[in-house]
């Protein structure tokens, strides 16, 4: 049996990408209780329902800190893939979380708009103002990360979506300043609910289907059998898992049927010609084959363990 590890090189920077989040989760602190403590004195609805979002950014932020120090462990006997999977799962809770808090504020806007308050505009203003400041520095601080980690990809998701619901505080504190519009203040927290689901049921998705080892959207099963079967020797390709570990890495494991008793050196060689094909093909980087030869086995692409 031959099983490959090869492929899988990173450029990250793990230290400065533990910095980046501890300062937004500070940053996210702050905002929270400014606007938790505005939001009480102004009576805005939506200023509260942006200071509860704030405040699922500071744990979504807190775990995915956590997950972030949890990758970083090595592997043991008792955790052969060590904590590989952390952020993973951290992404899987942030996303739940932002489709949580969202369906929290609806029942609440629905319940304001029954029975409107008075506002008072300027602290809802200039905390929106704030808001959008100190979370537009922490997107761009996370940004960078976000396109190559599902981690940082939710943690980034919350400041992305609380900073517009910023956006959408202010401009309904504008409205309800000049034109006594007090009713915006429910329906911008339904918009911003809305906007929460949207985005979190994306990254739900993505988080579940690997943690459920799924196969990769972007890979076709039958399309990796074929392009193995090209492969000189190799008569029939079956029992076939591909699933995605983390983000940088893709997992293969499949049983090879061969049409003459080859040597362990020359199934070496193939399994390294296999490797190269499947990783420059399908990006795959781990690679576990088993050989066979006329072995009385269902022989399907895939096989129900």
């Amino acid at each position: 049996m031959s099983h490959n590890h090869s492929h899988s090189h990173t450029h990250d920077h793990p230290d400065l990408k533990g910095k980046k989040l501890l300062l937004s989760i500070l940053l996210n602190i702050a905002i929270t209780v400014a606007q938790v403590i505005g939001g009480l004195i102004s009576g805005s609805l939506s200023l509260l329902s942006d200071a509860l979002h704030n405040f699922s950014d500071v744990l979504s932020l807190i775990v995915s800190y956590i997950a972030d120090l949890y990758s970083k462990k090595e592997a043991s006997f008792e955790r052969t893939f060590g904590y590989k999977r952390a952020e993973i799962i951290a992404a899987f809770i942030n996303a739940l979380s932002l489709i949580i808090v969202a369906i929290y504020l609806v029942y609440e806007a629905v319940q304001r708009f029954l029975d409107p308050q008075e506002i008072e505009s300027s602290i809802v203003i200039w905390l929106a103002l704030l808001g959008i400041l100190a979370n537009g520095f922490s997107v761009l601080l996370l940004r960078k990360e976000a396109n190559n980690n599902m981690n940082m990809r939710s943690a980034y998701l919350h400041l992305l979506t609380d900073m517009s619901a910023s956006v959408a505080v202010l401009i309904g504190g504008l409205l309800m300043k000049y034109y006594n519009w007090f009713w915006v203040d429910s329906v911008l927290t339904v918009l911003i609910a809305i906007y929460l689901v949207i985005m979190g049921y994306q990254l739900l998705k993505e988080s579940f289907k690997v943690l459920m080892l799924f196969t990769p959207d972007h890979l076709n099963l039958s399309e990796i059998s074929e392009k193995i079967q090209t492969v000189n020797t190799i008569k029939n390709v079956h029992h076939v898992h591909v699933w995605q570990l983390n983000e940088k890495e893709i997992h293969l494991e499949a049983h090879l049927e061969f049409t003459t008793d080859i040597t362990i050196s020359q199934f070496d060689k193939i399994s390294e010609e296999i490797e190269e094909l499947l990783y420059h093909s399908f990006q795959i980087n781990h690679v576990t084959l088993q050989p066979e030869l006329n072995k009385d086995d269902p022989k399907e692409l895939i096989v129900q363990d």
